[in-house]
């Protein structure tokens, strides 16, 4: 398998690695957001990534990456008068997701692995929250960023 290919697997799988690793993420999906079945209680909490466009330049691969993190929304049985935290856990949602995909781009930012070395081109990665009503109801957060590494296919 050439370089360039394998830049595209290490990419990915080191990305599902640093994901995996955290305790708030069990699964981790690649492809089309549609085919991921959010019916399964079992797999969440779950990280979604979704490879955008990608830049080829002369020396450097530059892919916009999408990566959701998010959980299910479980709601308590006792009724709640606060307003603020309501009688499910979204608040928690969001604060362990958000924190899921901080350290995976804080990692990226200084990762070198098998002599590929990722460069996070944003100084800020924008984060976007979400609540979806799916087959279960889900809470998470979305990053945008954009990670380039070297492309090892030169022009003749």
């Amino acid at each position: 398998m050439s370089k360039a290919i394998r830049g595209f697997y290490t990419l990915t799988e080191y990305i599902e690695n640093q994901l995996l690793k955290d305790p708030n993420c069990n699964t981790v999906t690649l492809g089309d957001f549609s085919e991921v079945d959010l019916a399964k209680q079992t797999i969440f909490p779950l990280a979604h990534i979704i490879v955008g466009t990608t830049s080829v330049g002369k020396t450097t691969l530059t892919f916009t990456l999408n990566v959701a993190a998010m959980d299910v929304i479980t709601y308590e049985n006792k009724q709640t008068t606060n307003a603020f935290t309501k009688s499910n856990n979204t608040q928690d949602i969001m604060a362990t997701q958000l924190a899921v995909l901080n350290k995976l781009i804080q990692h990226l930012r200084i990762t070198k692995t098998s002599g590929v070395r990722y460069v996070v081109n944003d100084d800020e990665v924008p984060c976007e929250p979400f609540v979806d009503q799916y087959e279960n109801k889900v809470a998470g957060w979305t990053a945008t960023m954009n990670i380039t590494m070297v492309n090892d296919i030169y022009g003749c």
